[in-house]
Parts: structure tokens; C-alpha cells; sequence
């Protein structure tokens, strides 16, 4: 059993598939980074200073000013500010794939199609064998 795993694990598309969730594991974290440090900041400030992270709805009824305030004293919140960063987030990662995927699309020549196997019979118009010299229906003789 071992080595019918070290087999399946040692496979090119297996390990092309681990080489992929791990840079796409990294790729994520920068695409964090990206949102949260570098986009959100500007449309926070476009929209009055507001910090997507620290926006939440508190459930307890008291009053809190951050989030981080709100945790560490337990209180229920609704994070809606972050939830905001990861659509985002993810919206910009569905795109950078989707560009990927069509410039990987584009390099990647359509198969050639297959040759014919027949042809017409330039009499009866039927569909006959590539090679053949008569027509099995109309029994023409055809041009070599």
C-alpha cells in the first residue's frame, strides 16, 4: 500500500496540483494584503474616513468603539466590514484567475483535426471510403 501511495504521489499531475495549491495558498495572502492595505484604505478615505476592517454591528447593546474593543470584551458583533474585504478579496482573485486561465487558453493550440476517412461520390453525392475506386452505390467509376 505504501508503494501504490508514493506511486500516486510521485505522478506529474499530482504534484503539479500541490505546486499549485501552494502558491496559490500564497498567492491569497498577497491578495490580502493587496485589499486590505492598499485598496480598501483610498475608498475608505473616499468615502469619509471609514475603516472597512472595524465596521460591525454590536449585538450586546453597549457601546463600542472598535472591533478590536468589542472582542476582547466578548460581545457578539456582526463583522460586516471584514466580510466586505474578503468579497473584495475574492472578487479580485476570481478575476487574476480568470486572466490566467484566458492567456492559458490562448497559448494552447486547438488539436488539429482528424483526416477524413471519406468522401463524396461526385455522382450520387453518398459518402464512400477515401481509397475506393468505385461508388458501392451508384457503381461509378471515380478518377484515382
Amino acid at each position: 500500500m505504501l508503494k501504490e501511495f508514493k506511486e500516486f504521489a510521485m505522478r506529474g499531475n499530482v504534484m503539479d496540483m500541490a505546486v499549485g495549491i501552494i502558491i496559490g495558498a500564497a498567492f491569497g495572502r498577497i491578495i490580502t494584503s493587496l485589499v486590505a492595505d492598499v485598496i480598501m484604505p483610498p475608498i475608505g478615505v473616499l468615502l469619509g474616513k471609514v475603516d472597512f476592517s472595524n465596521l460591525f454591528i454590536n449585538l450586546s447593546g453597549k457601546p463600542y468603539d472598535t472591533l478590536a474593543a468589542a472582542k476582547a470584551a466578548g460581545v457578539a458583533t456582526i463583522n460586516y466590514g471584514v466580510f466586505l474585504n474578503t468579497v473584495i478579496d475574492f472578487l479580485i482573485v476570481a478575476f487574476v484567475i480568470f486572466l490566467v486561465v484566458r492567456q492559458i487558453n490562448r497559448w494552447s493550440k486547438p488539436p488539429a483535426p482528424p483526416a477524413s476517412t471519406t468522401k463524396e461520390c461526385p455522382y450520387c453525392v453518398s459518402s464512400i471510403p477515401i481509397k475506393a475506386t468505385r461508388c458501392p452505390n451508384c457503381t461509378s467509376q471515380l478518377a484515382a
